[in-house]
Formats: structure tokens, sequence, C-alpha cells
């Protein structure tokens, strides 16, 4: 590798690579878009390639962790970039130039669940003998627990964690104590995020031996450095009725000059998104695409939704949930908008941090309801989280508009019955997500207008949910619907609606319901669940039976040789997983 400069670096690699190299564990708090990657990345790079002989076959010298798979993948990339300036390491190199095996170089492997079995990590982390791991936390817990994979004392060196505040969230607490007991105490750790400060406490009981804790601050418009963003980012607010605040996000794309190349617009939950990506196009401007991203999405939807979106060369508007909120560096985001504010207010910071990264204009705009919301601009500003008034451009709106855009909305949703469902479904999630806001004194469901929530999404009917017990129904101005002819654009629902309907007229009784199923079943005997589940299973038994003797009969020898030998690893790895952990280790997690 070439020597570092760090006259070129930002704050954060400067603070940041000389310590991490100094045998010293960090724990990293730097602003949004200020390098943090390479920050860890470089001196990670460095530490291996100064070793005094290479890391032996299917041992771990680094792992990167970060909590989600586009993260992690990103990540992967970053260093596929830096590893091409080492030649031994770079893995497009021409095949006639040859190293000697005693030559230091980066073997790296990304590790993700969903797109890939573990066994097929497994395999090629057998096959590649990789010293560098980039992961999530459960698939490289997974692979660790492999016999195959060794991290001795003598091999592992560095253990990052990306955005640590959400890896020691509660989703991910159990897989990082059960990673923990499998990696030496005596290794260099380093933690980097936006905000560090919010899990001080469980950081500190990470395993940490006296870390340098850096702080990277830019200063704001007065010389006061205590900005958490960066100063090339302005962070706004616009009060909004629930009704209008997407005819204002239309007319934000609109009279935006220059125009936004690439928008991020938030909403709280993943039905949400699946519902308003059919009806969010009618009030783009003309020539924006919209491509929806959430985490219930397949692996494979994921990855090709967001490759749309990074590589769209024109107008493009990214409808996701918090699942793009923190860590991805997407190139050229100019706007980043929040319909709904997000329940954690940690994650405020990282929305708004998608924009004005690396020293690029961008703008974030939050939309909230006029009232009790408000309060939510003084509670960002006690957490040093200062955001102003959106002054251009003017979003006002007519008196009109919202109406017109409900109407709007409600064509869409009359052509297909399944966007209907899609709507029923999307407003109760939405009503449960803004009843767990963290900030449960700002936002209120007893505040909420309903009228206008449900003109906002252009609902025909709003839902029976145990929330409107004391909504008065009849208030709700509900379109004319002609319920027995609505009909679903899918062909086959259509038919089965169709059937169901005739039934009903003709007094014959439907089939039980699935949770109607489930409920009968609980009264059966519990000696006949378990002869059930058991001929189950018998004959599930026989079928995979019989599709392995299929998959082995198409197999040559080698092939059939290495199917075994993979088996044998995945029962030998569920096996170690079982086993109690060691009670003579000191870490005991995190309480």
């Amino acid at each position: 590798m070439n020597s570092m400069n760090f006259s070129q670096m930002t704050p954060v690699q400067a603070s940041t690579i000389p310590l991490f190299m100094g045998h010293k564990d960090v724990v990293v708090e730097a602003v949004t878009g200020s390098g943090k990657t390479l920050a860890f990345l470089i001196p990670v790079v460095e530490r291996l390639l100064r070793l005094e002989e290479p890391v032996k076959k299917h041992h771990v010298a680094a792992i990167v962790m970060s909590p989600t798979r586009e993260l992690a993948a990103q990540i992967y990339k970053v260093l596929l970039s830096l590893l091409e300036f080492h030649a031994p390491s770079a893995s497009d190199h021409p095949e006639t130039e040859s190293f000697p095996a005693s030559a230091l170089k980066i073997v790296p492997q990304l590790l993700l669940g969903g797109s890939r079995t573990a066994a097929q990590d497994l395999s090629t982390f057998l096959q590649t003998s990789p010293n560098l791991l980039v992961s999530t936390p459960g698939r490289l817990l997974e692979i660790l627990s492999s016999p195959y994979v060794h991290c001795p004392q003598s091999s592992f060196d560095v253990l990052v964690m990306d955005e640590a505040d959400r890896l020691l969230d509660l989703g991910f607490k159990d897989d990082i104590n059960k990673i923990l007991r499998l990696l030496p105490k005596q290794r260099r750790t380093g933690l980097f995020s936006a905000s560090v400060s919010e899990a001080v406490d469980q950081i500190i009981r990470v395993g940490l031996r006296n870390p340098v804790r850096i702080a990277v601050k830019v200063k704001g418009a007065h010389g006061v450095e205590d900005r958490r963003t960066p100063a090339s980012l302005q962070m706004t607010y616009a009060v909004t009725h629930a009704s209008q605040k997407l005819p204002a996000l239309g007319v934000l794309l609109q009279k935006l000059d220059p125009a936004p190349l690439r928008t991020i617009v938030y909403l709280s939950t993943c039905a949400a998104v699946d519902y308003f990506q059919n009806l969010l196009p009618t009030i783009l401007p003309a020539g924006t695409s919209l491509v929806p991203l959430h985490g219930k999405h397949p692996p494979h939807v994921r990855e090709k939704n967001f490759i749309r979106f990074t590589s769209s060369a024109s107008r493009v508007v990214l409808l996701t949930t918090d699942v793009a909120a923190r860590g991805l560096d997407i190139p050229a985001v100019d706007l980043v908008v929040q319909i709904d504010p997000p329940s954690d207010p940690k994650v405020f910071l990282h929305r708004c941090g998608r924009a004005g990264r690396a020293g690029r204009k961008g703008l974030s705009v939050i939309f909230l309801l006029p009232g009790r919301e408000e309060d939510y601009i003084s509670f960002l500003k006690v957490r040093q989280t200062p955001i102003e008034t959106l002054d251009r451009p003017d979003l006002s709106i007519s008196p009109a508009e919202p109406a017109l855009v409900q109407e709007e909305f409600r064509k869409v949703v009359l052509r297909d019955r399944a966007l209907h469902d899609k709507a029923q479904k999307g407003f109760v999630s939405w009503v449960r997500s803004y009843s767990k806001h963290q900030a449960s004194s700002i936002f209120r469901l007893a505040d909420i207008d309903w009228n206008d929530h449900a003109a906002a999404w252009g609902l025909l009917k709003m839902p029976k949910m145990p929330e409107l017990k004391t909504w008065d129904r009849s208030s709700f101005a509900a379109p004319e619907v002609d319920w027995d002819h609505y009909a679903y654009a899918d062909k086959q629902r259509e038919k089965q609606r169709k059937q169901a309907l005739a039934d009903a007229r003709d007094g014959i009784p439907r089939e039980p319901q699935k949770s109607n199923e489930k409920k009968r079943s609980r009264t059966v005997a519990w000696s006949k669940n378990l002869e059930h589940k058991a001929s189950k299973e018998v004959k599930r038994s026989k079928k995979e039976a019989r599709r392995q003797h299929e998959k082995l009969s198409k197999m040559s020898e080698a092939e059939k040789e290495h199917e075994v030998e993979t088996q044998r690893m995945i029962e030998q790895i569920r096996q170690q997983q079982l086993k109690p952990a060691d009670d003579n280790d000191v870490f005991e997690g995190f309480g």
C-alpha cells in the first residue's frame, strides 16, 4: 500500500488511523458523511499487511460487523476498491502475475444472510480461506460457530463494529454476546457511529480496554463546535396538516432549484411503502421515477431496487423505511423528506445524513403536524440537533389542493381492490407505529385528526381497530362504492371473491379462514395434535429424502463427496451452537 498522507484525510480519518495503528481501542462519533468507513478500513488493511507472516489457513485476523445487508455490501465494495492499490490483494490482477505464498495479502469475504445459505458461505470460506470478514451479526455467528473457522489469540487482531449503537439494539444483543465469546479478549476493537453517545453505557461493557473516545463535529454558522451533522446539510421542518404532506412533497419537488436528482422519502412502516408506491406517481413531477425499498422485500428485490436508485441517471425518488436510514453512502442524494417522524429519535439524525455527504450540499425536511408535534423542534435542540424552518421554496397549499389529491388517490385505489386492502393494512400499521414513538408525550394518538389522516391516505373506509373506539364514524365522508362489483385486478383473486359472494347469496357456508382454523385447533385434544404433527413430519421427511435422492443421482462422484462433507460440517455447526457457553468466560453480556 502507498504511504498514508494525513493532510489529505478527513478529520475523523486523521484522528482515528494513528490510534488504531498504535494498538488503541477507539470509540468514534463523527457526523454522517465524514469518511468513517475509510477511517476503519485503512488501519485494518495496514495492520494486516504489516504482520510478520501470513495468516494461517482458515484463520480470521479481522472482522467488520454491520447492522444491515446494504451497509455491509457497501463496506465490502469500498474495501475492494481500497485493495486495488495492493497488487497481491487485488481481485482483478492478471492471472499471469504470480506472488509467492509468503506474500502478505488481504483475502476478504462478504457474509450476508438471505441471498446465500450458511453452508454456501462456509464452503466459500474453506475454499478461499479469507482473513478479513465483512458481515451482518446473524450470519457471522453461524460461520464463527463452525469448528473449521478459527479466531485464536495468535491470529485474530481487529474487531470493528460499524453503526455501533444500532448493533447494540435489542434485536442484536444476543448475537453480539455470542460473537464476543467466540473472539479472543486480547484484540483491537473499534466502534463507529454518528450517535455513539446514545449507547455509551452498553459500549463500555463490550470489552474495550481503556478506549480512546473521538468525537468529530463541525462548526456551525457562528463557530459553535456543537453540530452533529455536516455543515453542508441544511436541516429544516415544515408544519402541515396530514392531508397537506404529500401535496407539499409534490410542490417541494417541483419548486426546488436546482431540481434534486435523488430524493429519499421516509415512511414509518413497510405496509405504508407498499401502499403509497402506487399513489405517489400521481403527484411527482414529470420524468421522475419511484423506487420502493423496505426490510420485508426479499434480498434480491432489495438489491435490485437499491441499484436502480443509485444508478439512475434521471430524477428518482426512493420511498423507504428506516432500512435505508443508517450508514449507506448513496451518491448524489440532494433531498431527504421525512413524511413520518421516526419512532426512535436517534434515527432522525441518520435519516438526515443520507444527504449532504462528503461536502455535497443537501437539504433535509421533516413534516410535523400543527400543535403538540411542534414540540419535537425543542426536543431535537435539547439533543444538540437544531433544525430551522423551511423558508424556501414556499410550500403553501391552496385549500382545495388536499381534496384534489385525495380524489386522485381514490381513483387509483378504485382501479384495484387489492390497493384498498393495502390501504387498510398500511393505515393500521401506521397507527401502531405512531403509538410506539419513544417521545410519547409529543406523539399522542389522542391528538390525531382521524378524518384528516383518512383523507391523506385516500381511504375508501376506515378500518376497524381498537384505537378508533371513541371516534365518531359518522363524521367520515365515505365515497360511494359498489362493493359487490369493486373488483381485484388479479383475475384469480377476483374469481375467488365472486365465488365467495355467490356462495353467500345462496346460503352456502364459507370455509373457515386460516385464523379460525387455528383457533379451532386449540380446542382439539393435544394427543390428536401430536399425532397429526407426527404424520406431517413423516410425510415431510419422505419428501425431503426423495428430493435428496434425485439431487444426488444427477451429481458426479466429486460433487457427491462435496455435498456429504458440507452436510457433515453443517451438523457439526448445529451441535456446536447447542453447547453451553464456557462458564469461565469473563464477558457476561449486556445485562
